[in-house]
């Protein structure tokens, strides 16, 4: 534990650690729903400082849960470790592991002068899976007064302003036949991905602005010589809100079911998950992040155009409705290498990472710490005229 001048949390003390944990996660990276080793090495960093743990948290086999003390009050830390197929981590949530952890390490001792209970959420499969949305409908999160997490990239940027997104999984079913002696028996599932393909690159010139629409084709065939019976891919429709996403789903949707009428084939189009939400800001908090992020020494006056991880969705939107919540982007100064790219997954690990661990659990701590350390005066009102100290609006939803 240590004590910063002006008797501030801060999370120098226990650094080393904290780096050990996160190259271990680093060198052993785990996809979502598969974070076995990545929730026992976190269970057993907590145990370590003294949080209770319970494992396989809501029936839910990856995801932890930890607490220190008993204060009416609830500060929640929230852990991903989930990594990218093919990319490890190359989207740095051995980073937000060890900076919500190291955070929730350094506020211990002051769990009772705060009348404070941290608690530790560990949530599986951010990267597309919705873990937390999960967690989410089966009671996590929200008893917690605030919610913080704090996330790398290529530079600092405060405030999160995640798309809506939704995830979709595409099958196409045809009618497979030798591609030389009775192609006409076929019913080619490829050409109706290549034909939907066409229509969502026309679909683009209609596009409003602030959306995105993407994917990959994951199954195309297996042979050159036997016209494909079954193809599959997955498609993520993006938008600044989750009422602006359903239609624009829909016309994403109407692309596929034409390529399945022009074949003759059949198509499937599921959810993985459900949407990520856009994402509502406790501003007081973010407040408090940004200024001490300043008086520590990070950069916030990146160009606007490097800032833009701060546009990638995450399932913490879905939490944000529901708690007061930040989730800052702490830079690792790498720009233009970026996320989901193998350049950042090398620079996860290294000088510039230990910085961000040492930097991002200190600010997390901090604001926490100024956050509920700021007493509430007549009938809950914040002396600076804000939300009262839980950070609640009227009737209990964020503030």
């Amino acid at each position: 534990m240590t004590v910063e001048p002006g008797g501030q949390p801060g999370a120098t003390e226990h650094l080393e650690r904290l780096i050990t944990y996160s190259e271990t996660l680093h060198a052993h990276p785990e996809t979502a729903w598969e974070e076995h080793r990545a929730a026992r090495w976190t269970a057993e960093l907590l145990e370590e400082f003294g949080f209770d743990v319970e494992t396989a948290y809501l029936g839910f086999p990856t995801a932890v849960h930890a607490a220190y003390g008993t204060g009416r009050r609830r500060v929640g830390f929230v852990v991903e470790y989930d990594a990218l197929p093919g990319l490890g981590h190359a989207c740095g949530h051995n980073l937000i592991a060890a900076m919500s952890a190291g955070a929730a390490i350094a506020l211990r001792a002051w769990a009772d002068p705060l009348d404070l209970r941290i608690d530790v959420i560990a949530a599986p499969a951010e990267e597309g899976g919705g873990g937390k949305i999960e967690l989410l409908d089966a009671g996590a999160f929200r008893d917690l007064d605030l919610a913080l997490m704090a996330h790398p990239g290529p530079v600092d940027a405060p405030r999160a302003e995640p798309y809506a997104v939704a995830h979709d999984h595409v099958r196409f079913t045809g009618r497979s036949a030798h591609a030389a002696a009775y192609p006409h028996e076929g019913r080619n599932a490829n050409d109706a991905f290549v034909i939907a393909q066409v229509a969502l690159g026309l679909l683009r010139q209609q596009l409003p602005p602030g959306t995105r629409v993407h994917g990959i084709q994951t199954v195309g065939g297996q042979a050159p010589n036997a016209i494909p019976e079954a193809t599959e891919g997955r498609w993520y429709t993006r938008a600044e809100s989750l009422a602006q996403l359903e239609p624009l789903r829909r016309r994403v949707e109407q692309c596929f079911e034409a390529g399945a009428l022009a074949t003759d084939t059949a198509v499937e189009f599921t959810p993985e998950s459900r949407p990520y939400s856009e994402f509502r800001t406790d501003e007081r908090a973010l407040e408090i992040y940004t200024r001490h992020a300043l008086a520590i020494g990070r950069r916030l006056d990146a160009p606007v155009e490097h800032r833009t991880m701060n546009r990638a969705s995450t399932d913490m939107g879905n939490v944000s409705q529901h708690v007061p919540a930040i989730h800052p982007y702490i830079g690792l100064d790498c720009f233009p290498v970026s996320n989901h790219q193998p350049e950042f997954a090398a620079v996860c690990v290294g000088e510039a990472a230990n910085r961000v661990i040492g930097d991002g659990a200190t600010l997390l701590a901090r604001t926490a710490h100024e956050y509920f350390a700021r007493e509430p005066g007549p009938a809950g009102a914040d002396p600076a005229g804000g939300a009262p100290a839980g950070g609640r609006g009227p009737g209990g939803g964020p503030a």
